[in-house]
């Protein structure tokens, strides 16, 4: 195993054609997910844990990809993927754990 490992490195360094494209198809990456974001006024937010309560439900919700919930505006900034969910679902996820979240705009 070491052997062909050597092997494969050597190759690599050199530039071996055989092992090029293999290290391009590594390299190469997909392409970002699209992604949109959604901002919220939050209800009912009283002490420091709601927030937790608040990102845990949020972030729950299959597509979201960050939630930052900030206490003292009362509000919440989500990055989620609009081919997987929306607006709509995240803030029910909000309401269903106490929290009635209305979108900003």
């Amino acid at each position: 195993m070491k052997r062909f490992a050597i092997l494969a490195l050597s190759a690599l360094s050199l530039g071996s054609p055989a092992l090029a494209p293999m290290a391009i198809a590594q390299s190469a990456t997909p392409v970002a997910a699209s992604q949109a974001t959604a901002d919220f006024y939050i209800a009912n937010m009283t002490c420091a844990l709601c927030p937790v309560t608040v990102k845990a439900a949020m972030g729950k919700v299959k597509g979201v990809k960050s939630v930052k919930v900030d206490f003292a505006a009362r509000s919440a900034h989500v990055v989620y993927d609009p081919r997987q969910t929306n607006a709509a679902a995240i803030a029910a996820a909000s309401k269903e754990a106490g929290y009635p979240a209305t979108p900003k705009g």
